[in-house]
């Protein structure tokens, strides 16, 4: 009589080599999903940016927008836990600063993202470290 199946063994190779493969995986994949997130907090600074452009085109200085302006402020739109806040900075009639803050689930993964009337990008990653660019891929700039 011939007994088929696997031996308890190559069941545990099996299960070795899964969370081996797993192991590689995830940080990928949260690389990957903090980066996603990112994208989505620079798309909406750039809105911002076109809101402030339009104040500006209209009333010839920038100072009144923050109650003019309207650009979200919680990224994403109607998310229950957003991952960016919007805030505008010290605004001037010539000047002004739009910052994004990681917030939720982007806290300790990400850093602060900031853009002035001049189009200068800073980013500051989450160890503190600021570079005057915006990380387009990966986790520097």
């Amino acid at each position: 009589m011939k007994k088929s199946g696997f031996t308890l063994v190559e069941l545990m190779i099996v299960v070795a080599i899964i969370g081996l493969v797993a192991a590689i995986a995830y940080p990928s994949y949260e690389a990957y999903i903090v980066r996603s997130k990112r994208a989505d907090g620079m798309a909406a600074m750039l809105n911002a940016v076109s809101a402030m452009e339009r104040h500006r085109a209209v009333n010839m200085r920038y100072t009144g927008a923050a109650a003019d302006t309207t650009f979200e402020k919680d990224i994403p739109v109607g998310e229950a836990n957003p991952y960016y806040e919007l805030s505008l900075g010290t605004v001037t009639a010539s000047t002004y600063i739009i910052r994004a803050t990681p917030q939720n689930s982007m806290t300790g993964k990400d850093g602060a993202l900031s853009i002035n009337q001049a189009g200068v990008k800073t980013w500051t990653d989450k160890n503190g470290n600021t570079s005057n660019c915006w990380p387009e891929s990966g986790n520097s700039c």
